[in-house]
């Protein structure tokens, strides 16, 4: 029987980090199911949820990566994952929001909360203070999932959110 694993690492971003990782996982014969990677700051974040095959146990995954040069410094944790990991159709991204400008306190919070009114699910968020070469300015990107009943109000409270604050939004509707 497969077993579902959560496959977690955090450390320092390096160049080949994840063809490190992905390959390992590939030479164990291990299937990759959702998987997100991200740079945060210096350090760097890599989720997957995997299928481990018989022979391949959570221990066994977890002391092998944990092993890795590339993996010098991370935390790497490897564990059953408890949740079903078929994608709800909530997790089926609807529409991608970019939110440009000025540095906002409270930003992230208040159009989660325009999310949650809605009963839009926040599938990708990633959020980001550009340095003062690159403008200065904070990015916010959110792909979700909204209900087509309750996408044109949504929608409209999140550029009037952005508006109100000075901030420039860019919203994507994806196709399905």
């Amino acid at each position: 029987m497969t077993t579902i694993a959560l496959v977690s690492i955090l450390g320092p971003d390096r160049i080949g980090l994840v063809a490190a990782v992905a390959d390992h996982l590939y030479a164990a014969g291990i299937n990759l199911r959702d998987v997100s990677f991200a740079a945060l700051g210096t350090g760097a974040e890599f989720i997957a949820v995997c299928e481990l095959p018989d022979d391949v146990s959570t221990n066994t995954l977890e002391q092998e990566l944990s092993g890795l040069p590339d993996l010098d410094g991370s935390q790497v944790r490897v564990v059953p994952y408890e949740f079903d990991p078929n994608p709800a159709l909530t997790s089926r991204v609807t529409h991608r929001i970019t939110i440009s400008g000025g540095d906002q306190l409270g930003l992230v919070a208040r159009l989660a909360e325009i999310f949650r009114q809605y009963r839009a699910n926040i599938v990708r968020l990633e959020a980001r203070k550009l340095s003062d070469t690159e403008g200065g300015r904070y990015e916010t990107r959110f792909a979700v999932s909204i209900a087509p009943e309750d996408a044109a109000l949504c929608l409209a409270a999140v550029s009037n959110t952005a508006g109100t604050l000075g901030l420039a939004s860019e919203i994507q509707e994806t196709e399905l």
